[in-house]
């Protein structure tokens, strides 16, 4: 599934694209996706200039010219695709986790543009389209997550009184998207790492200077991650073609009985299920 970073990076590819272009038609192929297409999707969404693409945690948000929105969620295995007849790429996946190829099979929707059309392509169906009928209602929708890591409410304060008494692990809190959007398994071992604190510590253990660590290098890797044009793991692209570049900067990552990058160290980084996820860790300092 696509975090914070791969989302943005489809946000600022889809963005540059689809801004202020008209929406000729929209073909639905397979209605069942997680939250089924309803009956008027494809009236919702024809003949409406795009105003601007934004995203928040993992979810992509099309600013719609008459003020309504349309959220869209990935799932594990959902892809969106730019064909553009008279620009041919051997790379049309803007998304991650899969390959450049497109089997029409699991073509669900295509929005269909003046000179390029939007492709939608999901096997497994657990991404969706919302239609979002005015702000206040995008705003209900989307309340149940925690803010992002690069908002003011993601502080200290805030960390403290979610954390109080708690038995969980800090791996477990960091993936919950009520406590923060966006940070998923990838980045969630590489800010631990960065903190020196081991994912299997519970909460109510951490310390301010701890959870302050956490707070900071939540902003770095993410950051750094977007910087880079976010991780590829198997074939995510980019509208352009290009390869994401944070992968060849992962500290813990799928580094399993690797030597931890740390200088002087001498640790090796081993992997736990911790929340049935794979997890990656220094078993020297991040002890």
């Amino acid at each position: 599934m696509p975090e914070l970073p791969e989302v943005e990076i489809i946000r600022q590819s889809l963005d540059k694209k689809i801004r202020k272009k008209k929406v000729k038609k929209v073909i639905i192929r397979n209605k069942n996706l997680r939250v089924k297409i309803p009956n008027d999707f494809k009236k919702f969404l024809e003949k409406k200039i795009i105003n601007k693409v934004s995203r928040f945690s993992k979810y992509l948000i099309i600013y719609l010219s008459n003020n309504k929105f349309c959220l869209i969620h990935l799932g594990m295995s959902g892809t969106i695709h730019l064909i553009d007849p008279n620009n041919k790429k051997d790379f049309t996946n803007l998304s991650f986790y899969n390959s450049s190829f497109l089997p029409k099979k699991h073509n669900h929707i295509e929005i269909i543009f003046d000179k390029f059309k939007i492709i939608y392509n999901d096997p497994r169906r657990f991404g969706f389209f919302q239609m979002i009928k005015n702000s206040d209602d995008l705003k209900r929708r989307l309340m149940h997550l925690g803010p992002e890591p690069f908002e003011d409410k993601f502080n200290l304060k805030y960390f403290f009184k979610f954390i109080k008494n708690k038995e969980r692990t800090i791996k477990d809190l960091l993936i919950d998207q009520k406590f923060v959007s966006g940070i998923g398994n990838i980045y969630a071992s590489e800010i631990l790492f960065l903190s020196k604190i081991n994912p299997q510590k519970i909460l109510k253990l951490l310390s301010e200077k701890e959870c302050s660590q956490i707070i900071r290098n939540s902003k770095k890797v993410l950051l750094d991650a977007i910087d880079k044009g976010g991780s590829s793991i198997r074939d995510f692209k980019n509208i352009n073609g290009n390869k994401g570049g944070f992968q060849d900067n992962f500290n813990v990552y799928h580094r399993e009985g690797k030597s931890c990058k740390r200088m002087n160290c001498g640790g090796i980084i081993i992997k736990k299920v911790i929340t049935n996820r794979s997890t990656f860790f220094c078993n020297f300092c991040q002890n």
